[in-house]
């Protein structure tokens, strides 16, 4: 027997209704997948069940950059009938599909966080492992490019720091070099100015023959005079016997 024609309309069972979907379901992403390889289409398929749950299916592109591509598309034919006063009619629209992204970027940041994967696929959970693998690649690179440039800025500081040092230690240097002279200078005038010094250079200079003739003259006069002077080297009762 053919198989009969499916009237259009809302299954009553519930069991029936759950299994008409998982079969609908499959055939429906196993047709997207084969359109998608015999005519090399990007196809995005997004299936939410009567339970809220979440089933998807998109090429190798992946969902974001399809998504990203038909609010492009969407948005360069808005522009066409912005004009149009009939195209303020389409805001439900446009909220519809504004609210439906943020879900998708709410539902992406749980997965990327790690929660949430229990609707997604092995091939979606690969590409899912390759952006997380890509992301961390950026991330490293650049937190190695912030402290290679903090490192260079160090070493600049450090060798700003170092010929500072060595201009402040040759001013040192240089300093102790002139105290030094000062102090071979005040010592040079402070020998000039002693007492001894300015002694012999105000008293005259005398000639040796002048010396001895005034010794002589001395030598007279004290043998003109009569020697006064007991002589000490006799004693007392000596000296009397010798007056009588």
């Amino acid at each position: 027997m053919g198989r009969g024609r499916v009237l259009l309309k809302r299954i009553e069972n519930k069991i029936n209704r759950q299994v008409t979907f998982s079969k609908r379901r499959s055939g429906l992403l196993k047709k997207a997948h084969e359109i998608s390889v015999l005519c090399d289409a990007e196809v995005a398929v997004i299936i939410f069940s009567a339970k809220g749950k979440l089933y998807e299916f998109s090429t190798d592109s992946g969902m974001d950059r399809i998504l990203e591509r038909y609010e492009r598309y969407s948005y360069a034919e808005g522009r066409l009938f912005a004009t149009d006063p009939e195209s303020q009619g389409c805001w439900p629209m446009e909220y519809s599909k504004l609210t439906a992204k943020i879900e998708i970027l709410q539902r992406n940041l749980r997965q990327y966080m790690g929660e949430d994967l229990n609707s997604l696929s092995l091939k979606e959970l690969q590409n899912l492992e390759q952006q997380l693998d890509i992301s961390l690649k950026q991330i490293r690179t650049r937190k190695n490019q912030l402290m290679y440039d903090s490192i260079s800025e160090l070493q600049k500081k450090e060798k700003a720091l170092q010929e500072q040092n060595n201009l402040l230690s040759k001013k040192l240097k240089d300093k102790e070099k002139e105290l030094v002279q000062q102090g071979h200078l005040q010592q040079q005038n402070q020998g000039q100015n002693s007492p001894s010094f300015l002694l012999s250079q105000s008293l005259p200079s005398l000639s040796i023959g002048g010396a001895n003739q005034a010794r002589g003259t001395r030598c007279e006069e004290e043998g003109a005079r009569p020697d006064t002077r007991p002589n000490t080297l006799l004693p007392p009762w000596m000296l009397r016997h010798v007056n009588e």
